[in-house]
């Protein structure tokens, strides 16, 4: 999937038209850990963590940034949402790995 065709307002901020996914956004499935002091999001309540990179940042500025965090909030996807950064956000959701990230990129591109 060419992701500057798919996303062409996003990308056309962005310099590498060649970045993939793993360069855009994380999305890490949220788990107990008992070797972990850290539990900024307790997995019973947020099943997936999600990070939006660097690229994004620079992309759309900390104004839109604060705007993914708002709509991204208020999707109805997400059960409970939590953002302990402007680029990090514990979800309850349904969706699996993919589905989080169309999902995301798409308010991205909505907001670009």
């Amino acid at each position: 999937m060419n992701l500057a065709d798919k996303y062409p307002k996003l990308f056309q901020n962005i310099q590498d038209k060649e970045l993939e996914i793993r360069h855009l956004l994380s999305i890490d499935e949220n788990y107990q850990d008992y070797d972990s002091d850290e539990f900024e999001f307790d997995y019973e309540d947020y099943n997936y963590i999600i990070y939006i990179a660097e690229p994004i940042q620079k992309a759309i500025g900390k104004e839109k940034m604060e705007e993914l965090m708002v709509k991204l909030n208020n999707k109805k996807e997400f059960s409970n949402f939590l953002a302990t950064d402007i680029d990090l956000y514990g979800v309850q959701t349904n969706l699996d790995e993919n589905e989080i990230i169309s999902l995301v990129l798409g308010v991205v591109e909505e907001i670009a």
